[in-house]
């Protein structure tokens, strides 16, 4: 029976194609998704095991071990000295070749004439193999008062080998009686590099003798430098190697252990998968590579019902000479298995390639990851696995219906559309969920409703559980869609088709062809469904965040932008209100104050100086008509910046007072040490500046006679970027590149923040997108699948049509309008979809921070129905000309 399996699988192979593009595509992404995260274990590995240098073993503490040790057995474990580790008995030791303490000075500053660069440094060792990194040029520090730089600070200092340079660090200055404030002179002997990124973010890293490595570290001698473990080279001979392990764990303090190599990178392995998440990257791509393969199921499933159907009359021949229902049954399921495990093993070699050629290119060299192809037993077993398993599955119902093949059948017409109706049990389990999904829906958001009018309600001790009440709800509803989409979703196809069919004989026998087979469409249009529904609920969630957040932090402040800071200069403010987008500027000057409250309570405001209330109100989004600007008057917020409080002052005046401290977050200060009692003016303006409790205006004549002097200034600025035709985010650097000279300036408000958020908001949607774009690209191979078999299925049809005088064009337009009612009706259903259930995602997150936005995405689900549109029409392509390309007395006759 298995020869006949392969005779039947050849011949019916071009049919087996699409289901297998499917199957490839979406084990190729499993494969990839198991290689990306060998390649970023890998490439963090080798970069947090790069300090061991060509070490084969470590001494580190033993972590385990430590888990049952004291407060302070802990603490003495951790503040270990180069003493600690006998660094000269374990040279000394048989077997070993060297050894390196694990000695560093963080932020050591060499400088050579007016120049200074500050980076990290290591200590030295006899043999360069154990330095974690490599000697360029030069040599290694051996003899006192030596250094080696990294090649990129020796161009910044302009050195050479041979020059001396002065070395400096915190701990030296900090250690008086040592003598090193001024720092140490010391020979340049070597130049570094850095080949496995043991220090990316200081461009390398300097080596020390071992004297300069002790005064960097504050301390006289070396054997008193802090030391977290050793780095060693021992012979490896085997039993020998044990004997000298065994020696050195003798000499090393309480829970320190040596371990080799392997070993520790291992370790590393398992801290970077629990801390830095890892093993949950890799799982949250699978569940996209799962959703893949779900859609290729429902592909498969549509290929194997047609071949069954195809093959009625030879499975009721075999019945006829003896085939028994089990070896029928087997038949279907073997072939889908076969057809499984060859597409898997195409995917996985197609994933292996684009991850290779991924790593080649150099673009996750350019994010800062050091990439490899790093192979693994998971990223060939997995996808075939899945593979195979997910074909058989979907093969189920057809090889079910291979088995009810009677060998009388052999004798009977063959009738290939599949009229069968869906179980009652099927719309059951559908309605259930449905219901009881939206019932769930609608529980969570009455509870978050309570919740966020001050009612009892779940929410208040159980936020997660009401998220995920909400999130299950969408999962009920949509898997309750999809299991009954074999009812809903002919009948809109036929509702949508009848419309359709007015455009013409083209669109008529398209509406009459996708009736056919209802069963058929409803796998096909499920497959859309979900990869839209997907796509269009982040849209639609992305839009409402962005939304929701701009006018929650549009309510936060009154001013679209801030810079404030004490070196801000006016030339830098006249460019800043040039900037296109700034439709308005107020430029002032500031110091720093004390107030307090009709309740006692202090607070340290940002005092700035307005010539009159005209030029707040061009640029504050507030009401503060009727303000008096004038010399007797000071205009104060109604809220409290920090906490959000009412703020209340004596009407007959308040005293403005030099802050203590005399500076504020952003540098600036008041060293006149003057008073002043104004009368408060309030308006409602909110955060101008979170750095103060309140941002308070005066008349600018206090500056200009020197009863307040001018610590710094302020620009506050309105932006509009509709009129400008610029982005947020174009205005919000721009500015930020004005300033960008004085380091003193900081650019703030909602802008700011908006900024953050939509480039958070825009990445985290592409990347979501961009995976979920597979299982839409597998349902798309579904169309052109469905379309395929719907051509086999009628040849005689076709024929009979062209024999009646149907032109090529006419049927061509057929099955393009066929495709196009797939793609748009499951389309239009899934945006639907995908928006309520963006909408309820939406208030449930948002509804915490402000009032939730419901807005409709036109212009992302506008151009995802239209690359849909387009893709269907693509997909009709192929069918289309198998359709049109056998002549019709030639299809008769076959047919």
């Amino acid at each position: 029976m298995f020869s006949i399996t392969l005779k039947l699988m050849k011949k019916s192979a071009k049919m087996l194609i699409p289901a297998g593009i499917a199957i490839l595509i979406g084990t190729a992404f499993i494969a990839s998704t198991f290689l990306f995260s060998n390649t970023m274990n890998d490439s963090l590995v080798r970069q947090q095991t790069a300090m061991y240098g060509d070490a084969n073993y470590v001494v580190s503490i033993d972590a385990d071990a430590l888990k049952h040790a004291s407060t302070k057995e802990e603490q003495d474990a951790y503040n270990t000295k180069v003493s600690d580790f006998h660094l000269d008995r374990i040279r000394a030791t048989e077997g070993v070749n060297d050894a390196r303490a694990d000695v560093t000075v963080s932020g050591l500053t060499v400088s050579k004439d007016d120049k200074h660069v500050t980076g990290i440094a290591v200590g030295t060792a006899r043999d360069t193999k154990l330095l974690p990194v490599s000697i360029a040029k030069g040599n290694q520090p051996i003899d006192n008062n030596e250094i080696a730089v990294p090649q990129s600070m020796a161009k910044q200092l302009g050195i050479t080998i041979g020059d001396k340079v002065t070395v400096n660090s915190a701990a030296a200055q900090a250690t008086s009686e040592s003598g090193q404030d001024g720092g140490l002179s010391v020979h340049v002997v070597g130049l570094t590099d850095d080949p496995n990124k043991a220090y990316p973010y200081y461009g390398g890293a300097s080596v020390l003798s071992d004297n300069i490595a002790a005064a960097m570290n504050g301390v006289e001698d070396f054997n008193d430098v802090p030391a977290y473990g050793l780095y060693l080279d021992l012979d490896d001979a085997g039993s020998n190697t044990q004997t000298t392990v065994k020696q050195i764990n003798a000499l090393m303090p309480k829970y320190h252990t040596v371990m080799d190599r392997a070993t520790a990178n291992q370790k590393s392995l398992n801290a970077l998968t629990t801390d830095s998440g890892t093993s949950i990257t890799t799982i949250f791509l699978l569940s996209f590579g799962v959703l893949a393969m779900l859609v290729a199921a429902l592909v498969i499933a549509n290929t194997f019902q047609v071949l069954v159907a195809q093959r009625r009359r030879t499975l009721a021949l075999l019945r006829t000479i003896g085939a028994m229902k089990q070896q029928l049954y087997a038949s279907v399921i073997i072939e889908a298995a076969v057809l499984g495990l060859f597409a898997s093993a195409l995917g996985v070699v197609l994933g292996i390639g684009l991850m290779a050629a991924l790593c080649a290119s150099g673009i996750m060299a350019s994010t800062g990851m050091d990439a490899r192809l790093v192979l693994s037993w998971q990223v060939f077993v997995v996808p075939m696995a899945f593979g195979v398993i997910m074909t058989a599955l979907a093969s189920l119902s057809s090889a079910r219906s291979a088995t009810a093949v009677t060998p009388l059948e052999a004798l009977r017409p063959i009738e290939l559309a599949d009229t069968r109706r869906a179980g009652v049990m099927r719309g059951i389990v559908a309605a259930i969920l449905c219901f009881g999904g939206a019932a769930l829906a609608g529980f969570s958001v009455w509870q978050m409703h309570a919740s966020i009018t001050g009612h009892a309600s779940l929410v208040k001790d159980r936020y997660s559980m009401v998220l995920l009440m909400s999130i299950g709800s969408c999962a009920m509803v949509f898997l309750g869609l999809v299991l009954s989409a074999t009812f809903w979703l002919p009948l809109l196809m036929r509702g949508v088709g009848s419309l359709v069919a007015l455009a013409g004989p083209s669109a008529t026998v398209a509406n009459a062809n996708i009736q056919k087979n209802p069963r058929r469409v409803a796998a096909t249009g499920a497959a859309l469904l979900i990869g839209v529904t997907l796509v269009a609920t982040i849209a639609t969630g992305a839009a409402s965040a962005k939304q929701t957040m701009g006018e929650a932090l549009a309510a936060r402040y009154s001013v679209d932008m801030i810079a404030t800071g004490a070196d801000m200069t006016d030339e830098q403010a006249t460019k800043a209100a040039e900037i296109k987008g700034i439709a308005a500027s107020a430029y002032m000057p500031t110091t720093v104050m004390t107030t307090t409250t009709d309740d006692g309570k202090g607070l340290t405001v940002l005092v700035a100086g307005v010539d009159d209330a005209a030029d707040l109100r061009k640029v504050m989004k507030a009401n503060i008509d009727g303000v008096s600007m004038d010399n007797s008057h000071v205009l104060l917020p109604q809220h409290d910046a920090t906490s959000g409080k009412t703020l209340h002052f004596n009407s007959s005046g308040i005293t403005l007072k030099p802050a203590e401290n005399g500076t504020a977050n952003d540098g600036t200060a008041n060293t006149t040490g003057r008073s002043l009692t104004l009368i408060p003016e309030q308006a409602d303006y909110r955060r101008v500046s979170a750095d103060y409790d309140a941002v308070v205006f005066v008349n600018s004549r206090y500056f200009a006679d020197g009863d307040l002097a001018s610590t710094g200034h302020m620009l506050l600025m309105r932006v509009d970027t509709g009129a400008a035709g610029v982005t947020l985010n174009d205005v919000l650097t721009n500015v930020q590149q004005v300033f960008s000279a004085s380091t003193g300036v900081m650019v703030s408000g909602p802008i700011a923040e908006r900024s953050m958020w939509e480039t958070m908001i825009n990445g985290m949607m592409a990347l979501l997108v961009g995976l979920i774009a597979v299982a839409v690209l597998i349902a798309f191979v579904g169309v052109a699948n469905t379309l395929s078999l719907s051509v086999i299925e009628r040849t005689r049809e076709s024929a009979t049509l062209r024999a009646i005088g149907m032109t090529r064009g006419q049927l061509r337009r057929s099955l393009a309008v066929e495709a196009l009612l797939l793609s748009l009706v499951s389309g239009v259903v899934g945006v639907l979809l995908g928006t309520v259930f963006g909408w309820l995602g939406s208030y449930m997150v948002f509804s915490l921070y402000g009032n939730v936005a419901f807005p409709f995405d036109w212009a992302g689900n506008g151009l995802m129905l239209g690359v849909a549109a387009l893709a269907a029409l693509i997909a009709s392509i192929a069918p289309a000309r198998r359709a049109v390309s056998v002549p019709p007395v030639v299809a008769l006759a076959e047919a």
